[in-house]
């Protein structure tokens, strides 16, 4: 469909405009260390789980493909991504954030410029684009491991809409269809064909939505067109099912249940993930004895690796592991709610609906609540990419969380002096009562 002079002059517009920071209204103050905390300790659970399953993960690659990894392979790479991640972490907590924000264009421009280019090199069957299950969804980087550009696109999109979006909230134009609506559709678009229809990554695709859709709420979007926008993206989801067999394949499977016994190759993993989980029990069978882990359950360390944890670590690891994901995300939405600038709301809005995101579908998907979907458990899935710009993002949070107010604050609609820039004792987050 052709795109009129005017949205092609709004999204070009979108994309160019700077954000202006009003880093005036606030004074600095200590961060949020829980955000760290969380982060961290999901960040070592997640090396706890590759030491413990790798040598099993190994053996069974080795055996299936002549390779000849190491029993310790896994548990150094994810090391060396969890020290990269710390890394990406410390950076955008020290980066200002008005400089990330004003580069929200450049970055969404760069993302979508890497996964062109990934397309290019998988249509040309260049030895840089790495194919796996049909997909090309990496850059093959010899001993440097891989990279996923989509996770770049996600980091660029949530910086920019922020920006974009937060202006225009500004401007009271929230709900204007031309001027705002149809620009970030028409660029959510665009990264939704380079996502789902490209690399055929409908679970991302997913992710990527829910940034966009949980900032669109948070920046006050209106019930009419919040639900027009539901349907049509209900409309959308399923043509992108009904488009690919196995999409539909899940679907079916999903809708038959347990009780099926004509789709055993559809339900494998799920019914895996299944039998994992349950035979952890109450403890686990502990490191080092998962049966699944042995080649039964496939991509134990990236997609099932919540089942893996279940097997090892049984109900009481399960529930310590989701007490953390809790934790972590409510600790974003007390971030966001004591936040005055509209943009950085948005910004957090965006992480937390980036990280919910992936928590929900992978824990949903592997104990059957939804079909299965091929997501990765945040900062606990073996791979690098995804744990360094999830961790960058939060890193850019934990940088805001030094600039939320006092409860009373937002009550009384008055802002602290930014000249004073004397480090506060805590993130101000209690109530009027304590103050």
């Amino acid at each position: 469909m052709a795109i009129g002079g005017r949205q092609s002059r709004a999204v070009l517009d979108a994309i160019r405009m700077p954000a202006k920071m009003t880093s005036d209204v606030v004074r600095r103050h200590r961060p949020d260390y829980l955000v760290a905390l969380y982060m961290g300790l999901l960040m070592l659970f997640g090396l706890i789980i590759m030491y413990a399953i790798g040598p099993q993960r190994a053996n069974v690659l080795n055996n299936s493909y002549g390779s000849n990894y190491s029993d310790t392979y896994f548990f150094v790479k994810q090391a060396i991504s969890l020290l990269l991640s710390l890394g990406a972490f410390a950076l955008m907590a020290v980066i200002p954030f008005g400089w990330t924000l004003k580069r929200g264009g450049q970055l969404l421009v760069f993302g979508l410029a890497a996964c062109a280019l990934l397309a290019v090199a998988a249509l040309a069957h260049l030895g840089i684009a790495q194919e796996s299950l049909g997909a090309s969804r990496w850059f093959n980087l010899g001993f440097l491991g891989s990279l996923q550009p989509a996770e770049i696109l996600k980091f660029g999109m949530l910086v920019f809409v922020a920006g974009f979006l937060g202006t225009k909230a500004k401007q009271g134009k929230t709900n204007d269809v031309q001027g705002t609506l149809i620009p970030l559709a028409i660029i959510t678009a665009i990264a939704m064909l380079f996502i789902v229809v490209i690399e055929k990554d409908l679970g991302t695709g997913i992710a990527l939505t829910s940034i966009v859709v949980t900032m669109l709420v948070v920046a006050g979007i209106s019930k009419k067109i919040g639900v027009t926008v539901l349907i049509v993206g209900v409309i959308i989801g399923i043509i992108f099912i009904v488009s690919a067999p196995h999409r539909l394949d899940r679907i079916t499977t999903f809708i038959q249940g347990d009780d099926t016994s004509s789709s055993d190759a559809a339900s494998y993993q799920i019914d895996n993930a299944k039998m994992a989980i349950g035979s952890g029990g109450l403890t686990g069978v502990g490191i080092g004895s998962s049966i699944a882990a042995t080649g039964y359950l496939p991509e134990a360390i990236n997609d099932s690796v919540f089942a893996i944890i279940g097997e090892t670590f049984g109900f009481i690891g399960l529930m310590a592991i989701l007490a953390l994901f809790v934790a972590l995300l409510m600790r974003l939405l007390q971030i966001m709610d004591h936040l005055i600038d509209i943009r950085l709301k948005l910004l957090t809005a965006g992480v937390f609906g980036w990280f919910g995101a992936h928590v929900i579908l992978n824990v949903a998907s592997m104990i059957g609540l939804i079909p299965l979907t091929g997501i990765t458990l945040p900062l606990l899935s073996f791979g690098g990419t995804s744990m360094i710009f999830i961790a960058a993002a939060l890193g850019l949070i934990f940088q805001l969380s030094r600039y939320t107010v006092h409860s009373s604050r937002l009550t009384e609609g008055s802002h602290e002096d930014s000249s004073s820039r004397r480090g506060l004792g805590r993130p101000r987050y209690a109530s009027r009562r304590s103050s």
